[in-house]
């Protein structure tokens, strides 16, 4: 996004530009001549520059002062994003934890839990993962199996399975929701959980991707014991809890084109090198569409920021934003895949990863038919579909689901 920057807001740009100029020699390098590539000397270089871009403000930007952050505005959070891509340095490591868990931590954690955990989260010392997906409960999150028992001493039993968890392999805690309470519907008894990764009875299993990286897990919880002030809002009342990590999640996601490196600019920068595709106007009307599709997230991401900017919750456009967003990257891959030919899944090489990554990237955040479903009741005010599980014991959803299928 370029915005049109108040007085204030420039003179912050400036502050953020100028350090970033003078420290960028700190930055790990990823890409390119002299890349970091064994991946553990890379997460740690990646901590450690998190640190240093928490040490100067950059990271957890909108976050409260009294927890470290600087208590700015979105719009200051888009400003140092654009910087950071400008300079061409990577960005804080846990994204998911800055983003989405730590602000789940100071809505809903206890003081206890937020002076314990969020200065270590923010300075990438611990970093975090988002143990929600699991196998029969994606999008579907509210019908989660994992399970949580409480014990006469107040603490709690865990077991279960996840899957699709980002980072697990090296992160220090999880935000876990758990079924507490299966008697009742099912978006009623759910509760959410600090957990230590490195607990007895933790088991972390790696997910290769077609890209060859394995930031994905699934991970396996059996007996694991937590204690009573494991609980990070109120005990079944988890739903609540959830969906703050998932506003965030999605306005993260719809609204990361730049930090993640989908901007027309680029797109078209590499297609104009290519002089046969430049001239053709088959290629010159696809890479018009996919410009739109970006410039519409781009005007619809103000709208967001204007919103969050006025203290207002965003709606579910932020999953509309999302669902765009992907696509249409997804298109400039293919049409550059076209363009370029092989080359452009040359290892190493700027497209290829992308390419292979993006596909996944329509399930995080929540799978396109789900947002498109959610985006069509709530935005447009379609009919919605039918429900068996409403206001059904989750502990009856089987029996009723059984029933549907032979009727």
């Amino acid at each position: 996004m370029d915005l049109n920057d108040s007085p204030e807001q420039a003179a912050y740009r400036e502050r953020v530009r100028s350090w970033l100029e003078e420290h960028k020699g700190e930055a790990p390098v990823l890409h390119g001549e002299g890349a970091i590539t064994d991946e553990d000397e890379i997460v740690a270089a990646r901590r450690a520059w998190q640190g240093r871009l928490a040490e100067a403000g950059l990271a957890g930007v909108t976050w409260p002062n009294e927890f470290g952050g600087q208590g700015l505005g979105p719009i200051e959070q888009v400003i140092v994003n654009q910087e950071i891509s400008r300079a061409g340095v990577p960005g804080i490591l846990d994204a998911i934890g800055v983003g989405m868990l730590g602000p789940t931590i100071i809505a809903h954690g206890t003081e206890e839990q937020k002076t314990r955990y969020l200065a270590p989260l923010l300075h990438g010392d611990e970093v975090w993962c988002q143990l929600f997906s699991e196998p029969a409960a994606g999008s579907d999150l509210a019908g989660i199996q994992t399970r949580a028992r409480q014990e006469d001493d107040g603490s709690w039993v865990l077991n279960g399975q996840k899957v699709w968890t980002t980072n697990a392999q090296f992160a220090s805690y999880g935000l876990l929701l758990a079924r507490t309470d299966a008697e009742v519907p099912k978006h009623k008894g759910l509760t959410m959980f600090i957990v230590p990764m490195d607990a007895q009875g933790v088991t972390i299993r790696g997910l290769r991707q077609i890209s060859g990286e394995a930031e994905f897990n699934e991970v396996f919880f059996d007996d694991v014991k937590l204690p009573a002030d494991a609980v990070c809002g109120e005990v079944n009342g988890g739903w609540g809890t959830a969906l703050t990590t998932l506003m965030f999640e999605r306005v993260t996601i719809g609204l990361g084109s730049e930090g993640m490196g989908y901007r027309s600019d680029r797109f078209a920068h590499a297609i104009a090198a290519d002089p046969e595709a430049r001239a053709d106007g088959e290629v010159r009307h696809q890479l018009g569409e996919i410009t739109t599709e970006l410039l519409a997230i781009k005007f619809s991401g103000y709208r967001t920021l204007t919103a969050l900017q006025r203290g207002q919750i965003p709606g579910p456009e932020a999953g509309l934003a999302k669902v765009t967003l992907v696509n249409a990257a997804i298109k400039a891959g293919d049409l550059i895949a076209d363009v370029l030919g092989p080359e452009a899944l040359a290892e190493p090489g700027e497209w290829s990863y992308m390419i292979s990554f993006l596909p996944g990237l329509k399930s995080a955040g929540g799978t396109e038919e789900i947002l498109r479903n959610t985006i069509g009741e709530r935005v447009l005010g379609l009919p919605p579909e039918p429900r068996l599980d409403k206001g059904v014991p989750f502990s009856e959803l089987r029996a009723k689901e059984r029933e549907a299928v032979a009727s």
